[in-house]
């Protein structure tokens, strides 16, 4: 980690980053690369998924999780 910068994040995002670290000693730098990774890991079949997933969302084909339970008898 040679180069290094300085940014700034609301209180609200340094406590979430806070709470994603693996160990108190870990760096926001390795928290935020980690989400980074994490977010460039999606196979081209999972993001064509979630895209089927959103449209159905925005045509209103969803189904509650209070209907799903009445439906089957929970």
């Amino acid at each position: 980690m040679s180069d290094m910068t300085t940014i700034q994040v609301s209180k609200k995002i340094k406590d979430m980053l806070e709470k994603l670290k693996i160990s108190s000693r870990d760096s926001y730098n390795n928290v935020i690369e980690q989400l980074i990774e994490d977010s460039q890991e999606l196979s081209e079949e999972a993001i064509k998924d979630i895209e089927a997933a959103l449209d159905d969302v925005k045509q209103g084909r969803i189904i509650s999780h209070e209907e799903v339970k009445r439906q089957m008898n929970f």
